[in-house]
């Protein structure tokens, strides 16, 4: 069962080809992982996705619904949640208040008790500053920080923070663009640990892009090759790890011939 489907994207920046039919199908529950060579197209593919970008062509259905025209504010109401290549967090700002701001999308009070924070406003708050706590800080571990500013924080801390506020959208599907992006082994550990136990523990479906080929066939159920845009392989770890055509996109072709000789 699919939660996710891509059908057709092409998506171009001028004359650079950066989707060209594109398809893609994730499974529901796994840990799908998007992989390919630099300027594959990985994070486009994502961006489309999560509706930063709309493509020229092509559909996306999400469970079960063509969410081809839906804005990206809506995708990430109706599930869709992600973290950035780059940290994307609000400097200045606690890491507590930098998580709750992922769950805002959830609060249902008007903009007149919001704007007074009075009756059900403050209530909301104090509920989703509870879940939170609850649900997120204690489960990755970041007690020790809430109220620190972000930045006095470690990369991989902060990193671990923007995990944090994605988890706090509570998602059907958790989008991660390059979640160990250089993150030192222990950093990077930690992070697939906590990966992990998103999806077996919580059910959700997790889908990646990410550089660090160890951590994307030790933890990923399901594998998708990109290059060029285009979609050269997918399957298990060990069937992509296996394929000519993926071997030669990172290795070139005469280093694939050798290796499959």
């Amino acid at each position: 069962m699919h939660i996710l489907e891509a059908e057709g994207l092409t998506l171009r920046f001028g004359g650079i080809r950066a989707l060209a039919d594109v398809a893609v199908a994730v499974p529901k529950g796994g840990i799908t992982a998007i992989i390919g060579p630099n300027g594959a197209g990985k994070t486009s593919l994502f961006n489309a996705i999560s509706g930063f970008y709309r493509p020229e062509r092509g559909t996306l259905r999400f469970d079960g619904a063509d969410i081809t025209r839906v804005p990206a504010h809506a995708r990430a109401a109706l599930g869709l949640a992600r973290t950035f290549q780059n940290v994307s967090l609000f400097r200045g700002m606690t890491v507590l208040d930098n998580i709750k701001l992922g769950g805002h999308n959830r609060l249902r009070a008007g903009a007149l008790g919001a704007l007074w924070y009075l009756g059900r406003a403050a209530a909301e708050e104090a509920r989703l500053r509870a879940e939170i706590e609850r649900e997120v800080i204690d489960f990755l571990e970041i007690d020790h920080i809430r109220d620190l500013p972000i930045d006095a924080l470690a990369y991989g801390l902060q990193k671990r923070v923007e995990l944090a506020r994605a988890l706090a959208m509570q998602p059907k599907v958790l989008m991660l663009d390059e979640p160990v992006a250089g993150m030192n082994r222990e950093e990077t550990e930690d992070m697939a640990r906590f990966i992990l136990d998103v999806q077996e523990e919580r059910g959700i479906t997790v889908m990646l892009v990410e550089h660090d080929m160890g951590l994307v066939m030790d933890i990923s159920s399901h594998v998708v090759v990109l290059n060029f845009g285009q979609v050269i392989a997918s399957g298990t770890p060990a069937e992509v790890r296996r394929n000519p055509a993926v071997i030669a996109a990172y290795l070139g072709e005469r280093a694939a011939r050798r290796r499959v000789a």
